[in-house]
């Protein structure tokens, strides 16, 4: 049985899960934006693309997406929506909502997206949040700074990683900085920072089940790399220890409060320094960003793109998915913004190595080894090296670029 997948991802990114899904015997079409025309999209898997010339997620760009897809499907039918990249979660939700399409909703898919509803639900499931607030009565926000302590972050609640948050340290300076905000406050929410190590747990869904799952530890916080220029560097979390099984704990129950029934997702969690207690911080329905998708196929064995593809397909075929073999390796990954405009990797030369990035202006590694101990070494002699010979910092932006 073929059917049509709708493929949305206003970036380029997700060619392992297009040729998947095409493998699968499906047509499957492309939604992206107009900027990426030109990117080597793998077109061979691709049946057509579509383009949107503003791909923002406004209320009156939905409705000029809602009109052009209305007009694709009078001559096409599509079965299944699937969005790549985390800004397209709500256009495929609103495409499922509108054309009845089965998949996640609006309200579910808030969860993956909305970063104050993600907080809300998961406090209210009971599991451990830094204490927030939304940025909607002058009231309610004067009595949260008086009850809290500071430092505290002030974050959009619809933006991706590290993306227009700011560290504010006092009662003044917090709501001067929420007057700033202006008329877009309602847009943002804030919640006390606490201190502590990073960890992502990247996985696998289907029928409510995690079926996959690997944790990592960022050795530098998506955080301290946007602001503070430094080098992004995660690792593999030691396989059966306490930090691994709480990590684990913690991800299904909050798949379980957001209603997670099939997907990839990448969630981000907080070890706190003062209490060793971990929190959550957020998650989303789809693949980790920035490699992270290699790193965990190097650890592990799966490609979570492909998988993905294959859950995706089997959900929608009523088909039984089986998860590949899964293989129990420490990987670890480390990437900088360079000087040189192709920089040349060479001096890095340990057997370790089992990736290599190869983008402009960009020099980053994946390592592979039995032992995390060799892991972390290597990151940390990479971390030297790079830091001296290839590093660039650029100023954090208040608004993601594309």
């Amino acid at each position: 049985m073929s059917l049509t997948f709708l493929c949305i991802t206003c970036y380029f990114k997700g060619g392992d899960f297009l040729r998947a899904c095409k493998e699968a015997g499906n047509t499957v079409y492309l939604l992206t934006a107009k900027r990426t025309e030109g990117k080597a999209w793998p077109h061979e898997s691709i049946d057509e693309i579509f383009y949107l010339e503003d791909d923002s997620n406004s209320l009156s760009n939905f409705e000029n997406m809602i009109k052009g897809m209305a007009y694709v499907m009078r001559t096409r039918k599509i079965d299944r929506v699937v969005a790549l990249d985390d800004f397209d979660v709500e256009k495929a939700a609103t495409v499922r909502e509108h054309f009845r399409i089965p998949g996640m909703g609006q309200t579910t898919a808030r969860y993956f997206r909305d970063k104050l509803a993600m907080r809300v639900q998961a406090r209210d499931a009971g599991i451990k949040v830094p204490v927030f607030s939304a940025l909607f009565n002058d009231v309610e926000i004067t009595d949260y700074l008086r009850a809290s302590t500071p430092p505290w972050v002030i974050k959009p609640r619809a933006e991706a990683s590290a993306a227009g948050i700011k560290k504010v340290y006092s009662f003044d300076e917090a709501w001067q900085t929420i007057h700033s905000l202006g008329e877009e406050r309602h847009l943002f929410l804030i919640e006390q920072f606490k201190p502590g190590a990073v960890y992502h747990v990247d996985a696998l869904t289907l029928g409510g089940k995690v079926l996959f799952q690997r944790s990592s530890e960022y050795l530098n916080t998506p955080f301290e790399v946007a602001h503070g220029g430094g080098i992004f560097r995660s690792v593999t979390v030691e396989f059966n220890s306490k930090d691994a099984k709480a990590l684990k704990k913690m991800n299904e129950q909050v798949l379980k409060a957001f209603n997670m029934n099939y997907s990839a997702s990448h969630t981000e969690v907080i070890k706190c320094h003062e209490d060793g207690e971990f929190y959550f911080l957020e998650t989303a329905s789809r693949v980790g960003g920035a490699h992270l998708a290699e790193m965990v196929e190097m650890s592990s064995g799966i490609n979570l793109w492909k998988e993905w593809a294959k859950v995706e397909n089997a959900l929608a075929k009523g088909e039984s998915y089986t998860l590949p073999d899964v293989r129990d390796d420490y990987s670890g990954i480390i990437i900088s913004l360079a000087r040189q405009q192709w920089p040349d990797s060479s001096p890095f030369n340990d057997p370790e190595i089992v990736w290599r990035m190869n983008e402009e202006y960009h020099v980053g590694l994946i390592v592979q080894s039995t032992s995390r101990a060799r892991v972390l070494e290597l990151m940390e002699k990479y971390a030297q090296m790079i830091q001296h010979d290839y590093h660039a910092s650029a100023p954090a932006q208040d608004k993601p670029t594309h």
